[in-house]
């Protein structure tokens, strides 16, 4: 059994008697917030389902029926408990953990692929026909993707119900949702209430309108506790590109970061405020909108940049069974791996740094953001320009010519080969001989990128850690990696560089499934 996780099957209604219902049976009767999210507890003598940790008297076994989805309890029958909210809790870390078909049509999902592209769009996005997405879902999650996205749009509605004064019809299309009718009725189904008494039973916040038609929404960003919301906004801020992003640390009880965003919608920015309260990290959200149907894909992204449905505590009892990392686990519990709100431009960004100091490539992007990038006005502090588009990249950016002095005014000041590199892998990204996106399997990404001239394992391993969440990434032959764990006396000092690194490597498969994050902690050692 994985720390923090009860065993069982992860979507098909588990009953007494499955394996795995004594486990997840124990949770509730504990109130164990750590399972929040990850399973639901659905009630067959009220007819409701509860996240675990609900306040309610425990119900008897007989009466319990366990989901890994909101989703499969929906389909079942059962509404949303009005008195622990369910569907108000981050989402679950299983969907980074896993590579499989499953998995990755969950990352599409909570992207809004099926809202966007139907179901047919998440089949041939995935490689599959449809039938075949349908089935392995309903078999292994317990509701298709129909039924999956049709909880997500209930979840994002509920947040804008509760948290926004928005009225019924733009809260109704900014969920997802292709009529008022349908939105209504979702609602009453899940949640027995309409939108009108759902939202009477909260203080609405005032969202402010911009120039033109965009919206700006603030909404609190739940994440399961600890949060290292410092070093997340830390390494942020050492990457972040002038007019893209800007990042806040100055008070280290209240952190800032901001970034623009193309979304399928248009231009948009989100603004992200960390507060330390008595209770740990509260972190909240401001987006600025072109179309309010970006919301759910907007907050999915930002999750992801933020790496908030991970399980802590699991990763933090894991890693520190090891001597060696149980020190940094104790002096900064919750690590979390940073992602990212725009996959392709993770690439470039990766492509850009590989060879260089973290500086430097913070200064060639820049300069690239500036010249290619698409001016953006904000009232967010700091924000001025778009990232470039991948089409822009690979036009824009000329290739020094060999022999030929270089140009001090040229876009992208490095060798000859690396900008190739970059100007071709842009376009690849561009006319979609090269697929980068949160449902792309793993190997098969790396292999795809490894393949292409100039872009060697780490890239490819760098790439999948922050585009995939894959929590159990680890970068051969990092040099920060190596100096990271030398300072906490791993291996032998006299060893070659070579063997060293294969040393290391040998002792990190220890840490897996969460290799990632302890890439995190040797990285904070290294840079101290």
């Amino acid at each position: 059994m994985r720390e923090n996780r009860a065993e069982g099957p992860a979507g098909a209604a588990c009953r007494p008697g499955d394996p795995g219902f004594a486990a997840r049976y124990r949770a509730i009767d504990a109130r164990d917030t750590r399972f929040d999210g990850q399973f639901y507890t659905a009630v067959s003598s009220t007819g409701i389902y509860c996240r675990p940790s609900c306040p309610a008297r425990t119900p008897a076994e007989r009466h319990v029926t366990f989901y890994g989805s909101a989703a499969a309890a929906q389909i079942a029958g059962f509404r949303a408990c009005k008195r622990c909210v369910p569907d108000a809790v981050p989402g679950t870390p299983e969907w980074n953990l896993r590579g499989d078909l499953a998995g990755r049509a969950m990352r599409l999902i909570a992207d809004g692929v099926v809202d966007r592209q139907g179901v047919d769009g998440l089949a041939a996005t995935l490689g599959f026909t449809p039938r075949h997405v349908g089935r392995i879902l309903t078999e292994q999650l317990g509701a298709g993707p129909l039924a999956l996205a049709r909880a997500r749009r209930a979840q994002t509605a509920r947040a804008l119900l509760v948290g926004t004064d928005l009225d019924i019809a733009q809260i109704a299309f900014a969920s997802g949702f292709g009529s008022i009718r349908q939105f209504n009725n979702t609602i009453l189904e899940v949640f027995a209430q309409t939108p009108g008494t759902l939202r009477g039973r909260a203080r609405p916040a005032h969202p402010e309108r911009t120039a033109g038609e965009a919206v700006r929404i603030s909404l609190d960003l739940p994440m399961r506790a600890p949060y290292d919301a410092r070093g997340v906004f830390a390494f942020l801020a050492a990457r972040a590109i002038a007019g893209v992003e800007a990042v806040d640390l100055a008070d280290s009880g209240r952190l800032r970061y901001a970034r623009t965003l193309r979304l399928p919608g248009g231009p948009a920015a989100v603004e992200v405020h960390a507060d330390l309260g008595m209770q740990g990290w509260k972190l909240r959200a401001e987006l600025e909108l072109s179309d309010l149907a970006d919301l759910g894909t907007a907050l999915s992204r930002l999750r992801r940049l933020l790496d908030l449905d991970a399980d802590p505590q699991a990763v933090d009892a894991a890693l520190s069974r090891d001597p060696h990392l149980a020190p940094l686990v104790a002096a900064v519990p919750g690590v979390r791996v940073p992602g990212t709100a725009d996959a392709q431009e993770t690439v470039i960004r990766a492509l850009i740094g590989q060879q260089i100091s973290v500086a430097a490539a913070r200064t060639h992007l820049g300069r690239i953001a500036v010249a290619l990038g698409q001016r953006y006005t904000s009232r967010f502090a700091g924000l001025s320009v778009l990232f470039p588009t991948m089409r822009a990249l690979a036009e824009g950016i000329p290739i020094p010519e060999p022999g030929v002095a270089p140009d001090p005014e040229r876009i992208l000041k490095l060798p000859g080969r690396q900008v190739k590199t970059v100007r071709d892998t842009a376009a690849a990204l561009a006319g979609g001989d090269l697929v980068v996106h949160v449902g792309v399997e793993g190997e098969a990404l790396r292999a795809a990128l490894t393949k292409r001239p100039g872009i060697g394992p780490w890239t490819a391993g760098y790439i999948a850690m922050r585009v995939l969440g894959d929590p159990d990434a680890w970068l051969e032959r990092d040099v920060a990696l190596l100096a990271g764990s030398r300072v906490l006396g791993l291996g032998d000092p006299s060893q070659s560089a070579a063997a060293a690194h294969l040393a290391l490597a040998e002792t990190a498969g220890t840490w897996a499934p969460w290799r990632s994050y302890a890439v995190m902690h040797l990285w904070r050692v290294a840079a101290a």
